[in-house]
C-alpha cells in the first residue's frame, strides 16, 4: 500500500512538474512564466519528495527538511526574479492590465 501511495504522488508531482515546463514555454512574458514555473514546481516537487518519503520511510525527516527548504526558497527567488525584471523594465505582455508595483513606485513619489 506504500509503494502505490508513494507511487500516486510521484506521477502527480511528475504531472505538475510537466505542467510547469509546459507554463514556461506557453506563456507570453517573463512574469507570467515566472509565476507558472515558480508554483507548478514547488508543488511537483513537494509531491515527489514526499512520494519518495513513502518508499524509504528512514528519508522522512531529511526529505521534510528539503521540503521545506524548497517551500522557503522558491517563491522567494521567483519575487527577486520578478524584481529585478521590472526593475530593469522588461515588457509586460499587451494583455496586462494593471502594473501594481509601478502605480505603487509612483503613489511613494507623489507623496515625497
Amino acid at each position: 500500500m506504500a509503494e502505490l501511495t508513494g507511487s500516486i504522488l510521484i506521477l502527480l508531482g511528475a504531472i505538475f512538474l510537466f505542467s510547469a515546463g509546459l507554463g514556461m514555454l506557453r506563456m507570453p512574458d517573463v512574469f507570467t512564466r515566472l509565476q507558472a514555473g515558480t508554483k507548478a514546481s514547488t508543488l511537483g516537487n513537494m509531491l515527489v519528495l514526499s512520494g519518495v518519503a513513502f518508499y524509504h520511510p528512514g528519508w522522512s525527516l531529511k526529505l521534510l527538511i528539503v521540503i521545506y527548504f524548497v517551500l522557503l526558497t522558491n517563491p522567494i527567488s521567483s519575487h527577486a526574479l520578478a524584481r529585478a525584471a521590472h526593475a530593469i523594465r522588461v515588457p509586460m505582455t499587451r494583455a496586462t492590465v494593471a502594473d501594481a508595483l509601478r502605480d505603487a513606485r509612483e503613489t511613494d513619489q507623489g507623496a515625497r
